[in-house]
């Protein structure tokens, strides 16, 4: 069975009340890739990774991807791993003209077209159809949603787009499985401090479904509506620089039982980064069983990094000259290019230089690439392999790793510590879409 059969399995079982689902791997960094890959062999489960309209697209979005050149990134990666391709589901998050706001909406979807059409020809089964943004030249008050009969409207034109690609690129394989809806917050987490998130109206959700669906059955895709798996809506989480709001299962209980109404319809969760296990769970079992996760994977990373750069600095405290500076230099970095993080971490000089380290937004993910910080990387591990790493100093700064570094299922080298730092995070989605026969800390001593 392929990726695509078993995803839609999962979600027919959620359906059912069974309390499967599926986490999205929403990164394009190797290690996160590597660290999935790795977590859904242990589990025999497939993994779920997509890309944003912004991470890649036809021009090379800021990854410098374009979707073929995706697909074969993941593909090696994958091969490294030992993990079977068939077992790789990809998704396309968010297409549609996100990055043309500033367009005509005759040249930013034509620029969408070309998006869906790259995708869906480079081998993406999971298509997120998001036309929700003003264009150039839209009327009316943008203080308010697009009109749900526009973005319908174009929804089903990117989606004729999709079956067109699929028809002349891609009929030896499934067809592809439809997304509709946009979340309420912007992608990548709240920018600036709120008392709450409001969960989407159950009345809201009704009306993206019924009004997406007219616009399908009026454009010949009826084929294709049959294939609309799920609607992106707000549960009520979302997390901010220093602050995480948790699911609260009654706050969405209308918007629960609104779904059920729909057969072949669940809901789809972004910004689920950093809820606990037990709201992660709860979301699955609420029929919000996909759950898109993305930040939280690249705070583990970074946050492995800088232990270890901790650990380097214990290490050759004596030798300044010859450690990797990976911290101070991600901070020259982030400064001499702001770009991706100025406008996000508003505060004081000192705020922001905190921010710039550790908020939850974690706009650090976008400079990993840069070369000066790949060659500090480089000297880090160079150095840790070089000298070792004592179980005394592991158990102080990465203590979860030190746990496994001890029973044998991991090595204390840098990199098999980086990729379980990450998995710590991912494992905790394996259990609550019952993927995983890991059992946690709680489970073990009940």
């Amino acid at each position: 069975m392929n990726a695509r059969d078993i995803f839609l399995n999962l979600l027919k079982n959620n359906e059912k009340g069974k309390g499967t689902g599926i986490y999205s791997i929403c990164s394009a960094q190797r290690n996160v890739l590597v660290a999935s890959m790795v977590q859904a062999k242990e589990d025999g489960s497939i993994v779920l990774i997509e890309s944003t309209s912004n991470q890649v697209d036809q021009n090379g979005g800021y990854t410098g991807m374009t979707p073929d050149q995706f697909v074969s990134y993941v593909h090696e990666i994958a091969d490294e791993v030992g993990l079977s391709r068939d077992m790789i589901l990809l998704g396309g998050d968010h297409l549609g003209p996100n990055a043309w706001q500033g367009l005509p909406a005759e040249e930013a979807m034509g620029n969408s077209h070309i998006l869906v059409h790259e995708y869906v020809k480079a081998g993406y089964q999971k298509i997120h159809l998001d036309a929700s943004m003003f264009l150039a030249d839209d009327k009316g008050d943008r203080k308010k949603p697009l009109t749900d009969e526009i973005v319908a409207s174009r929804a089903a034109a990117l989606c004729k787009t999709a079956e067109n690609s699929w028809a002349e690129f891609r009929s030896e394989f499934p067809k592809p499985v439809y997304i509709i809806g946009t979340e309420v917050p912007i992608p990548g987490g709240a920018q600036e401090e709120e008392d709450h998130v409001d969960a989407t109206s159950p009345e809201d959700a009704k009306q993206t479904i019924a009004v997406t669906k007219k616009a399908f059955l009026e454009n010949g895709l009826e084929d294709a509506w049959n294939r609309v798996q799920g609607v992106v809506v707000q549960p009520g989480v979302e997390f901010g620089d220093d602050q995480v709001f948790d699911y609260i299962r009654g706050n969405a209980k209308s918007l629960t039982n609104a779904i059920k109404d729909y057969d072949g319809l669940i809901y789809e969760a972004h910004s689920t980064d950093y809820q606990t296990e037990e709201g992660l769970t709860e979301l699955v079992e609420d029929h919000f069983c996909i759950l898109k996760v993305g930040p939280w994977l690249t705070y583990a990373y970074r946050e492995a990094l800088f232990a270890l750069a901790k650990i380097e600095e214990e290490l050759f405290s004596d030798r300044v000259g010859q450690q990797s500076g990976l911290i101070e230099k991600l901070e020259r970095v982030m400064l001499d290019n702001p770009k991706y993080w100025q406008k996000y971490y508003p505060g004081s000089d000192k705020e922001k230089e905190y921010k710039r380290k550790y908020s939850f937004s974690d706009r650090s993910r976008y400079y990993w690439p840069d070369s000066s910080l790949n060659n500090a990387k480089a000297k880090l591990i160079s150095n840790l392999e070089t000298e070792g790493i004592s179980l005394s100093m592991l158990s102080q700064y990465l203590p979860n790793q030190y746990t496994n570094v001890r029973s044998g299922k991991i090595k204390a080298v840098p990199e098999e510590l980086v990729i379980d730092r990450i998995r710590d995070v991912l494992v905790i989605y394996a259990r609550a879409c019952n993927l995983s026969k890991t059992k946690s800390v709680g489970e073990i001593l009940c």
